[in-house]
C-alpha cells in the first residue's frame, strides 16, 4: 500500500481513504469539537496526503499514523482560524434573532453536549498534550505510531501522555484509573467513542 500510494496509484489512494476516512474524521472531531470543522479537516488531510505522497516511507507499516499526523496539523490550523473568526464576530454588531429550530435538532443535543464536554476537557491541556492524548487515547495509536504521526521520540509520547492523564484527572476533580485510559502494553486507546467521552463525564457532575 505504501509503495502504491507513493507512486500515485489512484486505486490505492481510494482504498486508503475508505480504510481511514472515519478514523481521520473522529480524530479531527476530538481536536476541533466541531462537526463542520472536522469534515473540512478530513478533506484537507487527504488532499494534503495526496500532495505529499512522495514523502511516504515505503518500508514502514500502516499509513494511519501518517494521515493522523497530517490531520493533527490541519486541525491546529482550523482552530487558529476559528479563533480569528470568533474575535472578528466579537467586534461585530449583534445578529438578528432567528427562528428556533430546536424541535428539528433535538436528536443531536445529547451528542453535541457530550462532544462539548470532551472538547472542553481537552482544551484544558496544552496543544502538545492534547494531540498525544487524542492520538493514543482517542485514535488508539500505540506509542511508536503516535511518535511517527507527530515526528517526535517515543519517550516524548510517553511523558506527554502521562502528563496529560494527570492534568485531566485534576481537571475532573478525581483520579482517572490507569486501566480506563491506557490498556496494558503499548496502547492507550479506549474501547469506543462513548467510552472516550465518558472519561470526562465527571465534569458535568462536579
Amino acid at each position: 500500500m505504501r509503495a502504491r500510494v507513493r507512486a500515485g496509484d489512484r486505486d490505492a489512494f481510494a482504498d486508503l481513504y475508505d480504510q481511514n476516512a472515519r478514523a481521520v474524521y473522529r480524530h479531527a472531531l476530538r481536536l476541533t469539537g466541531s462537526w463542520p470543522e472536522a469534515e473540512e479537516v478530513m478533506s484537507e488531510t487527504f488532499l494534503g496526503a495526496w500532495r505529499t505522497r512522495k514523502t511516504v516511507d515505503p518500508e514502514r507499516g500502516s499509513l494511519t499514523p501518517w494521515l493522523l499526523g497530517i490531520a493533527t496539523h490541519k486541525a491546529h490550523n482550523a482552530n487558529r482560524g476559528l479563533r480569528r473568526r470568533l474575535a472578528f464576530l466579537a467586534r461585530s454588531p449583534e445578529p438578528r434573532p432567528v427562528e428556533d429550530f430546536s424541535d428539528e435538532t433535538a436528536g443531536r443535543v445529547d451528542d453535541a453536549r457530550r462532544l462539548a464536554l470532551v472538547h472542553d476537557a481537552l482544551r484544558r491541556l496544552g496543544r502538545a498534550d492534547r494531540e498525544v492524548i487524542a492520538l493514543c487515547v482517542g485514535a488508539g495509536l500505540d506509542y511508536q505510531q503516535a511518535a511517527e504521526a507527530l515526528d517526535i521520540p517515543v519517550g516524548t509520547v510517553r511523558s506527554r501522555l502521562s502528563r496529560a492523564r494527570e492534568r485531566l484527572a485534576r481537571a475532573s476533580s478525581g483520579p482517572v484509573p490507569r486501566n480506563d485510559v491506557e490498556r496494558r502494553g503499548r496502547r492507550g486507546e479506549k474501547e469506543s467513542e462513548a467510552a472516550f467521552a465518558a472519561l470526562f463525564l465527571q465534569e458535568e457532575t462536579r
